[in-house]
């Protein structure tokens, strides 16, 4: 029993366990007892004086009280200061445990003459409570339990068993206690079991709910931080609500709307400043690089300029290829967005040293930078068209720059006589130090059912593996992660027993039901699959009183008549409640028993059933218990009170003329005892049913022993006292008198388990709440994983967005592919331009980007056709939409298969773009327009990667994407025009190509291009028209 005065702190993986059941269970439960022992000496005391009995005359037994309410008294007061409890619980508990034993043992030897039955009921309170009340571990409980119930047996049987027989036969009596007591540990440590069971339940699913919590939050911030990497804050809101109702309604599916049109979010902004950025030879450089260098180079160029952008109140509007495009002005109007646009252009050319404006945005300067005219400078034909004077901005600081040598310096000193100028610049750009794409979704948690992390302070001082890496969290998330213990703690406060007696949102304080009336009638009709395991303990009860009655009585016919019949009810209520345990042997035999196994779920499931059952078994425990009273006389029919039976006391019976001993009365008191703790053992029978029965059973058992047959316990004290000469002991004292001792017992048990029966019922209604909350922050988490992976996959290809979401992936890491081929289109309407005009009419331009919208969702909408589920949309550049096929192929993988094998998804992208045509011959239709699409394509190899970590976009770089966006842009209006060796490919696949002829093409020269037959019947055999 030393390890109950041991402070040694439980297993570190427990200890927050341990806190929680001392704080919030165990510790209330404490400090009732030891309430319930004070009152249960006051009232002793109470007893006794009403009674007339004499306190003076019996100082051992005052004394005994008199020390028990100090001891107890003193008790209460050091367990009601909670911060101590939680260190010394043990060495607490250990004192209370040894107090109730002394003073059972003080109660035994006082008052009276010592029989064997003395103090079985009190030492009986004593082993249950153990389990029950005290916050002890199993073992230290079962230790407690077994050291009370051998000190009763030990004490008993040394100090009766010298003395001479004049008293009925001990061994039985013996017998009988132990079984009792070996009864009351079995069920104590049912409850206990169970009862942990249940509140470590509660407590995982408590920090699972915290840890959903966290994660919802942290998704939430995700999709917030991903929703305004694409779009503006304000246009960011409207889609988002969309897109729950599109989740809600069903995933991919679009909600019912009023109209025809797809959504629309469009807003008119006046005075923005637009810039837009290209980088010179950036085909050549990119030739030289890697597939990582230049995934490296364009993230790092542009994380840069992501960077100055912020810096100079500037939005990133869209990355094409090598094109850096955005405004300032939006979505706030700005004064002098003009000059944030040149700040910022400035900014972005260390290396191109210029910056080329209209003459609009010149007259916005109001001549804060120096200009030179641009007019010889550049030939292009649109600006040439428009007639606009163009002007270069004069960078002010680029003579400092040259007398310092900024960028120049640097790259002299990283220069190496065998470094590539690719690599140079890679290592330049790396100085930078842009952040990745995505690292804030790396580190994204696994779901709640394979691990609960906890707080990181608390555990990081005794589990080191508990520890988050705060290096994978962004910045937005550190004030959670801090605040992780204040949480933490409040949801132990919310466990916290005593707060069922408080205003809650969930509970009724009187009642405990739910104030949700769906939630209670949930409740109420939940299954509960351990109703079996109770039905089985309650026949353990009855099972100990019926060994007790066979000790303690003659064992009349009537009264084995009676057994066997109920020992054949209680067989049939087991087999009902086991039977899905026996499916195997049912099922060998006959068909017509195949239905028996379906008893067991029957009452588990059917909550009427259950209450009926349970009810049953419970009335069938509390009549067997006062059965042997039916077998003794109701009328006063005492032999020991006649005068002159003094003389011949020792030569008295202890039996009832043609009845049962008297010795089975005290007993029967016992067996009602054991009565009260079958109450108990249906942990999840509701309070007000609890406390029905054991009204119902206290006020018979009352009525039975201090009224209709209280003469018993006078007779027997009668027997007991014959012939004492001291007249001191003619009148035993209160816990010596069979009848009063059982009603004090009886009140005692009463109040102890209805205060149990109130704590189950709160825990399995706070473990259904704590359950039932779970699953709803775990669907709205899902909710909320699965609008983030949407969003993710709007922005990157599906193949792409699990490398972000995942695990496994370190955020230093830049998704980067190559690929051997890939066929890449460009399909734009290049009517859109001369259709589109702003007026009154069509409310400044809105109405025909809505029909712009419209063609997009469109195309858009062929993309989830199973056919076309290897295009990809790459991106839409005003009316023009680009698109590839063969990026969901592994790296290297096409360089390993034949050339048909390898191109062959280019079949699929001729479909898609006859499909596009398609569509917009609808729109025709029903807009009364004639726009025509005009697509290029190419194939080839490209290189695939997510750069810019504000704005992350996927996108793909090469020469074939070059290409193919110049056979579109010198295409023809409703044609496919492609390369040669896109036309040697397609006619490989059973396609018609014509020759064009040679046309210049911007950066390429001359070209021979081929336009694909409209007519796209796979002819078979390779045609002969490419000749």
């Amino acid at each position: 029993m030393a390890r109950l005065f041991s402070p040694r702190p439980p297993p570190s993986e427990d200890l927050f366990y341990e806190t929680y059941y001392s704080l919030s269970q165990q510790y209330p439960l404490l400090l009732l007892l030891l309430v319930i022992v004070l009152v249960g000496l006051l009232a002793l005391l109470a007893v006794a004086w009403a009674s007339g009995r004499e306190l003076a005359s019996d100082p051992g037994f005052l004394t005994t009280m008199l020390c028990g309410l100090g001891g107890f008294s003193l008790l209460l007061g050091l367990a009601s200061r909670e911060q101590r409890l939680q260190r010394w619980t043990r060495p607490l508990s250990g004192l209370v445990w040894a107090a109730l034993l002394a003073l059972g043992h003080g109660f035994l030897f006082t008052g009276g003459v010592v029989s064997a039955w003395d103090q079985v009921s009190f030492f009986l309170f004593v082993i249950f409570t153990v389990y029950a009340m005290l916050p002890l571990g199993m073992r230290d409980a079962a230790a407690a339990g077994l050291a009370s119930s051998l000190s009763h047996l030990l004490v008993l049987g040394l100090y009766l068993g010298p003395q001479p027989d004049s008293q009925p036969a001990l061994l039985p009596q013996l017998a009988a206690n132990a079984v009792l007591f070996l009864c009351g540990n079995v069920a104590g440590a049912y409850h206990k079991a169970l009862m942990e069971r249940a509140l470590r339940a509660t407590f995982r699913e408590a920090l699972s709910s915290l840890h959903s919590r966290r994660r919802l939050d942290t998704e939430k911030k995700h999709q917030e931080h991903l929703l305004l990497s694409i779009l503006p804050a304000y246009l960011a809101r409207e889609m988002k609500a969309e897109i729950m109702a599109r989740l809600q309604a069903g995933q991919g599916s679009r909600p019912e709307s009023t109209n025809n049109f797809h959504s629309l979010y469009v807003k008119r902004h006046q005075g923005v400043s637009v810039l837009y950025a290209d980088i010179v030879g950036f085909t050549r450089l990119a030739s030289e690089c890697s597939p990582k260098e230049l995934v490296l180079m364009l993230n790092e160029l542009f994380g840069k300029f992501d960077q100055i952008a912020k810096e100079h109140e500037c939005m990133r509007i869209k990355i094409l290829g090598d094109c850096y495009y955005c405004v300032s002005g939006l979505p706030l109007s700005l004064p002098d967005h003009a000059i944030n646009c040149v700040r910022m252009g400035l900014d972005m050319c260390r290396a191109i040293r210029r910056v080329h404006i209209t003459g609009a945005t010149l007259a916005l300067l109001a001549g804060a930078y120096a200009v030179e005219d641009a007019a010889m400078e550049h030939g292009d034909p649109y600006l040439r068209e428009l007639g606009e004077p163009t002007y270069l901005v004069i960078d002010p600081r680029a003579e400092e720059e040259d007398e310092k040598g900024t960028a120049g310096g640097l790259l002299s000193s990283l220069e190496g006589p065998k470094m590539r100028p690719s690599l140079l610049m890679t290592r330049y750009l790396e100085s930078w130090g842009a952040a990745k794409p995505f690292a804030h979704l790396s580190h994204v948690e696994s779901p709640v059912s394979t691990s609960t992390p906890l707080p990181e302070k608390a555990l990081s001082s005794f589990s080191p593996h508990w520890s988050l890496d705060r290096s994978r969290t962004p910045r937005g998330l550190d004030d959670e992660l801090d605040t992780g213990d204040a949480k933490f703690f409040q949801v132990i406060e919310q466990l916290n027993s005593q707060k069922q007696w408080k205003q809650s949102e969930d509970f009724n304080p009187l009642t405990l039901y739910f104030r949700e009336k769906e939630m209670e009638k949930e409740y109420r009709l939940s299954a509960l699959p351990a109703f079996k395991y109770y039905a089985a303990c309650t026949f353990l009860v009855f099972f100990s009183n019926f060994i007790i009655q066979m000790l303690v009585t003659n064992r009349p016919p009537a009264l084995t008549i009676t057994y066997s019949i109920t020992f054949l009810l209680f067989f049939l209520l087991l087999f009902v409640c086991f039977s899905e345990h026996l499916t195997k042997c049912v099922l060998k035999g006959p068909k017509m028993l195949h239905w028996l196994p379906t008893l067991s779920v029957l009452v588990a499931t059917r909550p009427g059933l259950r209450v009926a059952l349970g009810t049953a078994t419970i009335l069938l425990v509390f009549s067997m218990a006062i059965t042997s009273l039916v077998f003794l006389p109701a009328a006063s029919n005492c032999p020991f009170w006649a005068p002159n039976v003094s003389s011949t006391a020792s030569n008295l019976s202890w039996e009832l003329p043609g009845s049962l001993p008297l010795i089975s009365v005290p007993y029967s008191m016992h067996c009602c005892v054991l009565g009260f703790l079958s109450c108990s053992l249906f942990l999840h029978m509701s309070f007000e049913l609890k406390l029905l029965l054991l009204l119902l059973w206290l006020a018979a058992c009352c009525s039975l022993f201090l009224h209709s047959h209280a003469w018993l316990s006078d007779c027997l004290i009668a027997r007991l006292y014959l012939g004492t000469l001291d007249s001191s002991l003619l009148r035993p004292g209160v816990l010596k008198e069979p009848k009063l001792m059982g009603a004090i017992s009886f009140f005692i048990f009463f109040f102890t388990l209805l205060v149990l029966a109130r704590q189950n019922e709160y825990y399995c209604r706070l473990d259904f709440l704590w359950k039932k909350k779970l699953r709803q922050e775990q669907e709205e988490t899902e909710t909320m994983e699965n609008l983030t992976r949407l969003l993710l996959e709007n922005v990157l290809p599906a193949h792409v967005a699990p490398q972000f979401i995942g695990q496994n992936r370190r955020n230093e890491d830049l998704y980067h592919q190559s690929y051997e081929c890939v066929c890449v289109l460009f399909a734009s309407v290049p009517d859109f331009k001369e259709f589109y005009s702003e007026s009154s009419i069509n409310h400044e331009g809105l109405e025909c980007l809505r029909l712009l919208n419209e063609i997009i969702a469109d195309f858009d909408e062929l993309l989830s056709k199973p056919k076309f589920s290897g295009v990809e949309k790459i991106k839409t550049i005003c009316s023009t939409y680009m698109a590839a096929t063969g990026l969901n192929a592994t790296s290297g993988q096409d360089a390993q298969q034949d050339a048909e094998q390898s191109c062959s998804h280019l079949g699929t992208m001729v479909e898609f773009a006859v499909a596009l045509g398609s569509k917009l011959d609808i729109i025709n239709k029903h807009s009364f327009n004639n726009f025509r699409l005009r697509v290029g394509l190419n194939h080839g190899p490209v290189v695939a990667g997510v750069i810019g970590a504000q704005k992350p976009q996927y996108d793909i770089w090469g020469n074939t994407v070059n290409v193919a966006s110049r056979m579109e842009s010198t295409g023809v209006l409703g044609k496919i025009q492609v390369t040669e060796e896109t036309a040697c490919a397609l006619q490989s696949l059973g396609y018609t190509c014509y020759s064009r002829g040679i046309i210049k093409v911007k950066g390429k020269g001359q070209l021979c291009t081929y336009f694909l037959n409209t007519d796209l019947t796979r002819t078979g055999p390779p045609s002969a028209t490419l000749g």
